[in-house]
């Protein structure tokens, strides 16, 4: 039975008194919502978070990001699969980390890694509609690119549902952002670039009464975080991989 040793990672460490505007620029270039922090000598402190980081925009600030350092609970290498998964929604994150019996950070497990495995070996329940997400955080097709740094930093999400005339046109993400290119530029000049120019499309979709389980089986296939969930012509929910986590039935 693999344990969290056969998915651990590289990831991006950084020092706790490392300045703050370094972490905002991994998070920003990277697909990683959290960033593991050490002492110097790679004992874990915790971890700092997108949409703390995300809200220091001077570029020569002198801050660093000891200030922004929250407790995260780590899983040692040979912890269970189900183990990671309880740390990981604990810790209300995207990743967690990997520590030898002194502390020290050896890597890291991603969710995306080990949620194909976890429906595969539990029931999952009930659905979309019970655990879905109401509130949706959306975006115009016709807002700047920039507007999507704005929507990471206040919401902590990593995709949006695009609409047009109050009707879902497609979905963007930090990764559409990344592949494009003109992250960056957009964010950095708050240039025109156009949220329709580099959303993905057309989009995948669940409806309110399918079950959780198909909608983890979509999020595995597609390689995709979350799903708008529609309703007739209406967007009516968002449903993501810890909500999914939500339905398993133990």
């Amino acid at each position: 039975m693999k344990i969290a040793r056969d998915f651990m990672v590289g990831v991006p460490l950084l020092k706790y008194d490392e300045k703050a505007t370094r972490a905002r620029q991994v998070l920003r270039d990277d697909v990683y919502r959290e960033l593991f922090v050490h002492d110097g000598k790679r004992r874990l402190m915790g971890c700092v978070d997108i949409s703390g980081i995300l809200n220091v925009t001077a570029t020569r600030s002198n801050v660093t990001i000891e200030g922004f350092i929250r407790e995260i609970r780590p899983v040692s290498p040979n912890s269970s699969v189900d183990e990671v998964i309880k740390v990981i929604r604990e810790n209300g994150t995207d990743s967690v980390p990997v520590v030898d019996e002194e502390g020290q950070v050896l890597g890291g497990v991603l969710l995306s890694d080990v949620f194909p495995v976890i429906i595969t070996r539990h029931r999952i329940g009930g659905l979309v509609e019970r655990y879905m997400s109401r509130k949706v955080v959306e975006c115009q097709a016709d807002e700047p690119v920039h507007r999507i740094h704005t929507l990471i930093t206040e919401s902590g999400f990593s995709a949006f549902p695009v609409v047009k005339k109050k009707r879902l046109v497609g979905i963007v993400s930090r990764r559409d952002l990344l592949r494009d290119g003109r992250w960056r530029t957009s964010v950095e000049s708050a240039s025109s670039t156009p949220v329709a120019g580099v959303m993905t499309t057309p989009v995948i979709t669940v409806s309110p009464g399918e079950s959780v389980q198909k909608a983890a089986e979509m999020l595995v296939r597609h390689d995709i975080s979350r799903l708008p969930v529609i309703s007739g012509d209406d967007l009516v929910g968002i449903i993501d991989r810890h909500d999914v986590l939500n339905a398993i039935i133990d």
